[in-house]
């Protein structure tokens, strides 16, 4: 019996309360932590990616990450125009990828 008197002293430890949202607090520091290293254009992150901001539109933004080094390419809104010659043909496959042809 003396036992028992024993455990109910310690589930109304308010410590272990706090205890358990130090817990639920490191998990969701590590998910936080996991979720910005695995981001494209994170400075962790390895290899060079390419973003696309609102892709058609008038406020289009293209963001490009080779190594540190990060690039930004804002349109203007307007078609572009310009010189230069056919480089190719691109083609979409079935499953949705896109082949690129050089000429």
């Amino acid at each position: 019996m003396r036992t028992r008197l024993l455990d109910d002293t310690e589930d109304d430890d308010p410590i272990l309360s706090v205890v358990n949202l130090i817990d639920v607090f490191l998990i969701i520091i590590a998910a936080l932590l996991i979720a910005v290293a695995s981001h494209p254009l994170s400075p962790f992150a390895a290899g060079d990616a390419t973003l696309i901001r609102n892709p058609g539109q008038q406020d289009m933004e293209i963001v490009v990450k080779k190594g540190d080094r990060i690039s930004r390419f804002q349109g203007e809104g307007e078609a572009s125009a310009g010189r230069g010659v056919k480089a190719g043909t691109a083609y979409r496959m079935e499953d949705g990828s896109l082949v690129y042809v050089p000429e």
